[in-house]
C-alpha cells in the first residue's frame, strides 16, 4: 500500500502508451498504476473516416484497453479537475458522481476536442469527427440523406439533402470528404438510380491557401488534383460566415443549400487544461523537455493537451499534435517515471517525424515515409501498413485487415442503423465539454 500512485488520465496513444510503459518497466509492487477514461478502449483517429464510410467497423479501432493493459487500474469516467496544490484529481465517473483521486504522480494526456469559432449557427448545427460515436453517426445521417432525398417531392429540399460541406483541410476533413464522397457516390449508383448523381456534391474548405500543407507542395498538389477528379469541389482561403438548418453561408459570399456540415478545422485542449493553472501556449500545457511542468511537483503533460518543445526542429517550436507524437511521448514518458522511482535523471524527448499517410479512398492515396514522396497504390500500402502497425492488439489488426478485404470484394450495403435518427448530432451532442469543473471549484472541493 506503500507504493506510489501514478494517476494518468485519459485513454489515448499518450495515456495507453504511458501505462503499457510502465507496466513493462516497474514490478507488481513497485507503483500502482491508474487510468481514467470515460472509455474502455484506446480509439484509433487515423481510421475514423473509414469507420464514417463502412470500410472498417467500429470495433476494429478501439481495441479494449482491458486487452491492451494488464495491471492498470481502469477508473470509467472524466478527470473534471485538478489541484496540484493537493495532489488530488477530482474524478466526474460514468455514473455523475465526483469522486477524490489522491496522486503522487500525475500524468496528463486528456487530448483535445474539436475547435470551434464564433460562428452563427455553427454549435447547433455541425457535425464532429472526433470521436467513435460522432463518426457512426456521421455514416447514419450521410446514407439518410441520400434515402430522404429520393423520398422527398421537393427539389429544393432533394438538392440541400444532396449537398455536404466539410471545413478543414487537414488529414481529417480531407479523409473524410474523401470516404464519404466515394460512399454516396457508390450508394446512389447501387440504390438510388432515380437520384441524379449530379445533384450530390461534396464541398472540401479551408482558410489556408493550400491542401495538406504539411505534405509538402507536390504531394498536396496531388491530393487536391485526385480529390477534383472525383467530383470534390475544393475552396481554398475560404470558411464558413454562418450556417442554419438548410444551407451554409461561406466568406466568399456563396450560399450552398446543405443539411450536412463536417467541422475538423483543427483542435483544441482538453477543457481540463483550465482547472490547472499552469503556463500555456496557444491552450496546451506547457512543458519542459521531459515533460514535467514546472512549479508543480510530480505532474506530466504530454500529447495533444501539452506544448513539448520540439528539440529535433531545434527551431523553438513545440510537437505539433499527432498520435504519432503522443505514442512515443507516452513511451518516453514511461521511461522517465521509472527513472524517477528508480532514483535516477529523466532525459528529454526528442523525435524526427517519420512520415505522414493519407487515405483518400480506393486507390488514392498519399504518403510520405521518411521523407519520400508517394502517391496511389504504393502510398496507400504504405498507408495502411502503418496503421496496422499502429493498432495495439492482435484482434484490432486482424479485424481491420479483414473489413478492407471484405470491402474490397464485397463493396458496402450502405445501411442505416437509425443511430440517433432523432438527434442531429452536433458538436454539443457528443463532446460533453461541460463535464470540467473551474479552479474555484476544484479548490472549494480538495480544500487547496
Amino acid at each position: 500500500m506503500d507504493a506510489p500512485n501514478i494517476v494518468i488520465v485519459g485513454g489515448g496513444f499518450a495515456g495507453v502508451e504511458c501505462a503499457r510503459g510502465l507496466e513493462r518497466a516497474l514490478g507488481p509492487g513497485a507503483a500502482r498504476i491508474t487510468l481514467v477514461s470515460p472509455t474502455d478502449y484506446q480509439l484509433y483517429l487515423p481510421l475514423l473516416p473509414q469507420v464514417a464510410s463502412g470500410v472498417v467497423t467500429p470495433q476494429s479501432v478501439a481495441p479494449s484497453l482491458r486487452r491492451i493493459l494488464r495491471r492498470t487500474e481502469l477508473v470509467p469516467g472524466t478527470v473534471a479537475g485538478v489541484d496540484p496544490a493537493s495532489k488530488m484529481c477530482v474524478v466526474r465517473k460514468i455514473t455523475g458522481e465526483l469522486v477524490d483521486l489522491p496522486y503522487d504522480y500525475l500524468v496528463l494526456t486528456p487530448g483535445s476536442v474539436t475547435r470551434t469559432f464564433d460562428i452563427p449557427g455553427l454549435l447547433n448545427e455541425a457535425r464532429g469527427m472526433k470521436t467513435l460515436a460522432q463518426a457512426v453517426y456521421l455514416r447514419d445521417h450521410v446514407i439518410a440523406q441520400l434515402d430522404l432525398a429520393a423520398a422527398t417531392s421537393d427539389e429544393a429540399e432533394r438538392a440541400a439533402r444532396l449537398q455536404f460541406v466539410v471545413v478543414g483541410g487537414g488529414y481529417a476533413g480531407t479523409e473524410t470528404a474523401a470516404c464519404l464522397q466515394r460512399l454516396t457516390t457508390a450508394a446512389s449508383k447501387r440504390y438510388h438510380p432515380r437520384l441524379d448523381p449530379r445533384l450530390i456534391q461534396w464541398h472540401l474548405l479551408d482558410v489556408a491557401p493550400k491542401l495538406l500543407p504539411e505534405l509538402g507542395d507536390r504531394l498536396g498538389a496531388s491530393a487536391l488534383r485526385m480529390l477534383t477528379e472525383r467530383g470534390v469541389q475544393i475552396s481554398l482561403k475560404t470558411s464558413v460566415a454562418s450556417v442554419t438548418e438548410d444551407k451554409v453561408t461561406l466568406t466568399d459570399g456563396r450560399v450552398l443549400p446543405s443539411r450536412t456540415l463536417v467541422w475538423t478545422a483543427g483542435v483544441a485542449a482538453s477543457p481540463l487544461v483550465d482547472s490547472l493553472g499552469a503556463e500555456t501556449v496557444r491552450g496546451r500545457i506547457l512543458t519542459a523537455p521531459d515533460f514535467t511542468v514546472p512549479g508543480m511537483d510530480g505532474v506530466f503533460a504530454l500529447g495533444d493537451a501539452a506544448a513539448v518543445p520540439d528539440l529535433a526542429k531545434g527551431d523553438g517550436s513545440y510537437c505539433v499534435p499527432t498520435a504519432q507524437h503522443a505514442a512515443r511521448q507516452g513511451r518516453h514518458a514511461a521511461k522517465n517515471l521509472t527513472a524517477l522511482l528508480h532514483g535516477q535523471p529523466t532525459t528529454s524527448y526528442r523525435h524526427k517525424d517519420l512520415g505522414l499517410v493519407v487515405d483518400l479512398g480506393g486507390h488514392d492515396a498519399v504518403s510520405k515515409p521518411l521523407g519520400i514522396d508517394l502517391k496511389g497504390v504504393p502510398a496507400q500500402v504504405v498507408a495502411r501498413g502503418y496503421h496496422l502497425y499502429a493498432l495495439r492488439t492482435g484482434a484490432a489488426r486482424f479485424r481491420t485487415s479483414a473489413n478492407w478485404l471484405l470491402n474490397a470484394v464485397a463493396g458496402d450495403d450502405f445501411v442505416r442503423t437509425g443511430f440517433l435518427a432523432r438527434s442531429k448530432g452536433t458538436l454539443r451532442d457528443f463532446e460533453h465539454t461541460e463535464a470540467y469543473l473551474t479552479p474555484e471549484a476544484v479548490a472549494a472541493r480538495t480544500g487547496g
